[in-house]
């Protein structure tokens, strides 16, 4: 049995799915269910004896200590946060909250829990906290990568209260010994991802006619991910990491978001042609840009190939026709996130039980 938090939300659902396809290990799915918790994304699920949803917020001790005592995991996948940078430009307060005062909470209920483990089972407890090259801050566009080393300088309050949230698990790892695993990802794309990031953003919009809005000339690089890719890392480092070790997690795929905005155009005006034969190209906007926008992110991610033996199975080409591929196949999944149709759900299938 395993604990997940945030297992409702992109990454951490990908996660549960990918895990119960490929592990037969039972998971404990907590989430607080925020806007971008969404339990659709589990549909798939329901009834399944190895999947328990629970409801609540990881600050919640008396819950988090109650379920790890009643279900006795053997490992901790810490996938909760708050996570968006505008929003937390915006309202930073939440990301405070979840972030750095829920990460605290979580990690005094697991350590309690696992002072009181019999010595086998103490060895071989695993708490692994999943976090974001975001926090190492911004790159000139002739710097190496992040590695592992670089200190850490983040830019905006998400990127510091996940900073703050990595500071804490070390903190109980050297302090506590507590056996800790912590990954810094790139970009994450793929199925489940919620509307209001790039590229599900540019999808969306693209098909409703809506203008693509992208940020200044549209030159940030980042690297990215695909989600399926950052699920089997992250198995991996559960696996064989090493205590108190960060991982950084990469799909070595530097690009600038307008280039991601044109291939997702090009892909659309394949798979799904406008109706007047125009290029969806024509809708991309350029917006003012967001207050201390980092210029450029880029994962090192050989540490993890080297010690670990892990290395992405996707090309960004593969990965993004995937992607576009998947939304246009799951247009109700799009139209009950943007609806909120999806709550209803939730209340209907979870609060009556079923």
């Amino acid at each position: 049995m395993i604990l997940v938090t945030g297992g409702a939300g992109f990454i951490g659902a990908n996660f549960v799915l990918d895990w119960l396809a490929q592990v037969d290990e039972a998971v404990v799915n907590i989430d607080k269910l925020t806007y971008a918790g969404n339990l659709e994304t589990l549909a798939s699920l329901k009834g399944n004896p190895q999947h328990i949803f629970v409801q609540g917020d990881i600050g919640d001790s008396a819950l988090v200590d109650r379920l790890l005592a009643e279900h006795q995991p053997r490992a901790v996948l810490n996938f909760a946060a708050e996570s968006h940078v505008d929003r937390s430009i915006h309202g930073p307060e939440d990301f405070i909250q979840t972030n750095v005062l829920g990460t605290f909470r979580l990690l005094e209920s697991v350590r309690g829990y696992w002072n009181g483990l019999p010595a086998d089972r103490k060895a071989a407890f695993r708490f692994l906290h999943v976090s974001t090259d975001e926090v190492y801050g911004s790159l000139a566009p002739t710097d190496p990568a992040f590695t592992e080393e670089n200190k850490y300088e983040p830019n905006s309050p998400y990127s510091a209260s996940k900073a703050a949230s990595d500071h804490l698990v070390r903190a109980w790892h050297h302090t506590y010994g507590l056996p800790v695993l912590t990954t810094n990802c790139s970009n994450n794309y793929g199925p489940f991802h919620f509307p209001e990031k790039l590229i599900p953003l540019m999808i969306v919009n693209a098909l409703a006619g809506k203008p693509l809005p992208v940020y200044g000339d549209g030159m940030q690089v980042r690297d990215w991910l695909y989600v399926k890719d950052h699920c089997s890392a992250i198995r991996r480092v559960l696996e064989a990491g090493k205590l108190g070790e960060t991982y950084n997690v990469g799909g070595w795929n530097e690009k600038p978001n307008i280039e991601i905005v044109n291939t997702v155009c090009a892909l659309l005006d394949e798979l799904r042609p406008r109706a007047d034969g125009r290029s969806y190209r024509e809708q991309i906007s350029y917006v003012t840009d967001r207050p201390g926008h980092d210029r450029r992110y880029a994962i090192d991610a050989r540490k993890l190939e080297r010690e670990l033996g892990w290395k992405p199975a996707e090309t960004f080409d593969s990965g993004i026709r995937k992607t576009v591929e998947w939304y246009l196949d799951h247009a109700e999944w799009v139209r009950n996130v943007q609806s909120g149709a999806y709550r209803d759900w939730v209340r209907k299938q979870y609060e009556a039980g079923a």
